[in-house]
């Protein structure tokens, strides 16, 4: 194991198409330079705090900032797992997962980003069944919650795909307008309807300790 004192830096999501890891300072730099290429258009706002509106090279410090605050703020209590994700060994994108009180509630959110050139070819559903396959399969969550915009179709479509139910709505401030939020759901029984035999997770064992998990 390289690296013992930080264990997640070694786990890894393999798909037959993507790799999921936990970005080192290196993989921070690739990720920035992927998000100031453009994660959606203009027009489009599909994140609660619009991060995406920060002009060069606000932006990309904001990134790699929030990604050192997930490391630096981590506890088996409260945890954000942020993945890059690799198609080809080239990022394209990022997968978050987190959780709280996670040995108790068995609950994980995600959420997600994929640079605009590699939008449209199914690697957004790709990672989500990776990440979904870490937290059932891998860390046996029972509950799995997602959210979007009404008018954001391509996520809403990766969690329809995924099995996910509404779980109410709320309207929230988006670019300082409100706007129609959907939660979603998805339990493990319909996640095992439609789980995966080519999903494989590296490296998990000497994670358990530090998500909270006994799995």
């Amino acid at each position: 194991m390289r690296y013992a004192y930080w264990p997640l830096f070694d786990l890894r999501i393999r798909t037959p198409r993507l790799e999921l890891r936990v970005p080192n300072d290196d993989d921070l730099i690739e990720l920035a330079r992927l998000a100031a290429l453009g994660v959606h258009p203009e027009s489009l706002m599909p994140f609660t705090i619009a991060w995406t509106d920060q002009p060069s090279p606000e932006l990309e410090r904001g990134l790699m900032q929030w990604h050192w605050r997930a490391r630096a703020e981590w506890s088996p209590t409260r945890w954000r797992l942020a993945f890059g994700v690799l198609e080809g060994g080239r990022m394209v994108g990022c997968q978050d997962m987190y959780a709280q009180d996670f040995g108790i509630l068995r609950t994980v959110e995600t959420g997600s980003w994929l640079g605009r050139e590699h939008q449209g070819r199914g690697i957004g559903k790709e990672m989500r069944a990776a990440v979904l396959h870490l937290a059932f399969a891998g860390l046996g969550a029972v509950t799995a919650r997602s959210a979007a915009f009404a008018d954001n179709a391509a996520s809403l479509g990766v969690s329809r795909t995924m099995g996910y139910v509404i779980d109410g709505e709320e309207l929230t401030l988006r670019r300082g307008m409100a706007s129609r939020h959907l939660r979603l759901r998805l339990e493990r029984d319909e996640w095992e309807r439609r789980r995966r035999d080519d999903i494989v997770i590296e490296g998990l064992e000497p994670c358990l300790p530090i998500l909270g998990s006994v799995s």
